[in-house]
């Protein structure tokens, strides 16, 4: 086992700049490493990533002092029947017809609401005017709130995120999440209360009226899964679209095939999830000693698992640095599903339950961004820049285009 001195420091200014070039040391480096400031081992190489996914010996007990502080009780912290129940409530409405009847008429209208703000400029920034309000305004309209607080749940959306990403224990964000996760609470819950009492057709209905073996969803569980919704659908859907338009921007023949082929995008969305995905880096907690790659991790340790990594490991992917989606060592047919060959929706029982909707959405967004921005480049001067640790994606798009009625 190395130690975090002898690899690249993942909370510091270099990593974030460009994180890909600390992975490829990483990746060629001995294959255990321990961070002291994080107090955690850090987990890069895909076969190493891969099993801390799906070998129940990972535990998700990490996700009590990671992320119940913010949420409340999710289900991503259950396991056993406790899990399966909770996730058996809550997965019907994200797959299948039921997505489709009831959350693609949504998904278009707030992808159309957006583009029609900036259609006829000749100019816009994908990621100010659409990537960062698409997933939210979605989330909102799914749930059947009101589309006034659709700033507040931005506000609440940001503050979790930074909640979730602050590595390094700063403390206002600490206390920003808490803030949160109270006001967040006196929201939903009188609103969850009429709700149970005036079932509709939203996606809150649904969670009120959800019965699977005689059990019901609480006020408080549908409250931690509503921010967790807001945190991971929102956090992976707006990264996603911004980095897809990035990574096509930036190959230009990419684009046209996809501009011609409305059949690629999920392809290019699959390249994306590997070659940049949303979230660079998942933790986990192993039930006892476990042997990986490079040495022992002690049971009760927190595992950092670098996504961002492994989805560039050559020991599985061809020419890894590469954007290329035509790539034929990843399917796209498995792409969004647990048999996924990137890492990017994790696998095994906490494979993301919101993976068919983040594929709706973009699908959705780039057919209705490219229909109204046909000959979208990037603006001249641009260089568009990631950013993010813990997610990570472009914070500016500037592109140019010939309006069109």
């Amino acid at each position: 086992m190395t130690t975090a001195r002898e690899a690249p420091d993942i909370l510091s200014p270099e990593f974030a700049t460009d994180p890909y070039q600390a992975y490829r040391v990483m990746l060629d480096a001995p294959p255990l490493v321990w961070h002291e400031p994080m107090q955690s081992y850090i987990i890069s190489r895909y076969e190493d990533v891969q099993r801390a996914f799906k070998d129940s010996v990972f535990t998700t007990s990490n996700y009590d002092w990671q992320l119940e502080p913010v949420h409340g009780k999710t289900m991503l912290q259950m396991s056993g029947r406790e899990h399966a129940v909770r996730r058996a409530l809550v997965a019907p409405a994200f797959r299948g017809n039921e997505l489709e009847r009831r959350f693609l008429p949504v998904i278009e209208r707030n992808s159309a609401e957006l583009i029609d703000g900036f259609r006829h400029t000749g100019t816009a920034d994908l990621v100010a005017d659409f990537c960062t309000h698409f997933p939210i305004n979605v989330i909102v309209d799914m749930l059947g709130l009101d589309k006034k607080d659709h700033a507040r749940f931005q506000v609440w959306y940001t503050s979790i995120i930074a909640f979730l990403g602050n590595l390094s224990q700063d403390a206002d964000v600490a206390a920003a999440g808490l803030r949160t996760r109270e006001e967040l609470a006196e929201y939903m819950i009188p609103i969850i209360h009429e709700r149970r009492d005036n079932l509709g057709d939203d996606l809150l209905s649904t969670l009120c009226a959800a019965e699977v073996d005689g059990t019901r969803m609480s006020d408080e569980d549908i409250k931690a899964f509503v921010s967790l919704l807001l945190a991971a659908g929102g956090e992976t859907t707006d990264k996603a679209v911004g980095s897809l338009f990035k990574n096509l921007l930036e190959h230009p023949d990419q684009l046209a095939a996809v501009r011609a082929d409305r059949g690629l995008i999920p392809q290019a969305f699959a390249e994306t999830l590997r070659y940049s995905p949303p979230v660079h880096m998942i933790m986990r907690q192993p039930a006892e000693d476990v042997e990986v790659s490079g040495g022992v991790i002690p049971a009760g340790s927190t595992v950092t698992c670098l996504i961002g990594a492994a989805n560039r490991d050559a020991r599985r992917f061809a020419d890894p640095d590469r954007f290329d989606i035509f790539r034929d060592d990843l399917p796209t047919n498995t792409a969004f599903s647990a048999a996924a060959n990137h890492l990017s929706f994790a696998l095994g029982r906490h494979f993301c339950v919101g993976a068919l909707l983040a594929k709706t959405e973009v699908e959705v967004a780039t057919n209705q961004l490219l229909d109204a921005m046909p000959d979208m480049r990037l603006q001249e001067g641009a260089d568009p820049a990631e950013r993010g640790v813990f997610t990570r994606g472009p914070n500016s798009l500037p592109v140019r285009f010939t309006p069109v009625d």
